[in-house]
């Protein structure tokens, strides 16, 4: 895997390439010190990651993400000082196309490097995400009721946040619909991604507590490093099973689980995002009745999961994301 670094630090330059370093199968390709420098290097050698900073010189992390996932489009890991510090760029960059955020590891003074645990963790899950797409363009608690509202799902990756906060912030304010949402993010950062779709939109979008029922008006965000699931009782769990699928939360998993066990039609869209999860979800989700959207390439931040879930036919409409609000209101108020 050929990585890229962009740090305007010298010291952490030096402790991410040594974390490449160590990684069998895995060499730095260039280092650029600032998000200019870093846009030039991706169009003239783009490599398979790239860990991006976020506070430089010149131009930040997020904008440079932007430009690269515009001009010369491969995986990038935010890796800055302090991913909490500087949370509401990490949501920028990750609105932009960025995978995920993870602090950066420290060069200790007799030069071992330390708290690099979390990047080499990433760093492998992104290994195997980008080895199976050759493009990267192409809750409250309660008693289960009787008559469950309608249901608005959502299952987005690369470039997800931004897309979701497009999606939802036109959407009527005051409509008794139940949206979940299914994004590939770490857990750490999902109190946060709510938080920042919740500033961006509008609404109240929270964390899904184990145990879990949807109701009408909830906006729930799944929180986990496993999958989360709908039960036979309409309620939200987080499971480990299936241990295979390394997506976690993946899309597919949480689709699959609302067609059996949800008792109404409702309606379903996989938005931008590497990879094929929510596919074959999204083509169970129209077997049996609802209303599936895939979003179209020309606003997606990276086309695999929403093409994957055209080419398999499990889309009924393909739709730019500003198109989305509009259809997907006419639909759940009729």
């Amino acid at each position: 895997m050929r990585i890229g670094i962009v740090n305007d630090l010298r010291a952490a330059c030096e402790a991410l390439r040594r974390v490449v370093d160590s990684l069998p199968d895995h060499v730095v390709a260039w280092t650029a010190s600032d998000g200019v420098e870093a846009i030039a290097m991706a169009k003239r050698d783009r490599p398979d990651l790239i860990l991006m900073d976020l506070l430089m010189p010149h131009m930040d992390g997020s904008q440079a993400t932007r430009q690269i996932m515009a001009t010369a489009p491969c995986a990038i890991l935010v890796v800055t000082a302090t991913v909490s510090g500087n949370i509401s760029l990490v949501y920028d960059a990750m609105g932009y196309g960025a995978l995920d955020a993870v602090d950066t590891p420290m060069l200790g003074p007799t030069g071992e490097v330390t708290g690099a645990g979390a990047l080499v963790e990433k760093i492998g899950t992104i290994a195997k995400l980008v080895g199976i797409t050759a493009d990267p363009r192409r809750a409250r608690r309660a008693v289960a009721s009787s008559t469950p509202p309608r249901l608005l799902v959502v299952g987005a990756s690369t470039g997800g946040p931004k897309a979701i906060s497009d999606l939802l912030f036109p959407l009527p304010q005051d409509w008794n619909v139940a949206v979940i949402l299914v994004q590939h993010v770490d857990v750490a950062f999902a109190p946060g991604l709510a938080k920042w779709l919740g500033d961006r939109t509008g609404r109240a979008v929270r964390v899904i507590e184990q145990g879990q029922e949807p109701l009408a008006g909830d906006v729930l965000l799944a929180g986990t490093n496993d999958h989360v699931v709908l039960t036979r009782s309409r309620t939200l769990e987080y499971r480990q099973e299936p241990r295979e699928i390394f997506f976690r939360p993946s899309v597919d998993v949480f689709f699959e689980s609302v067609a059996d066990h949800w008792p109404q039609k409702g309606t379903a869209a996989v938005l931008t995002g590497m990879g094929r999860d929510g596919a074959k979800g999204l083509m169970k989700l129209r077997s049996r009745g609802w209303h599936t959207i895939a979003q179209d390439e020309a606003t997606s931040v990276v086309f695999s999961m929403p093409k994957a879930a055209i080419d398999a036919g499990a889309a009924c409409e393909v739709l730019a994301i500003d198109a989305m609000p509009r259809v997907i209101a006419a639909r759940m108020n009729a």
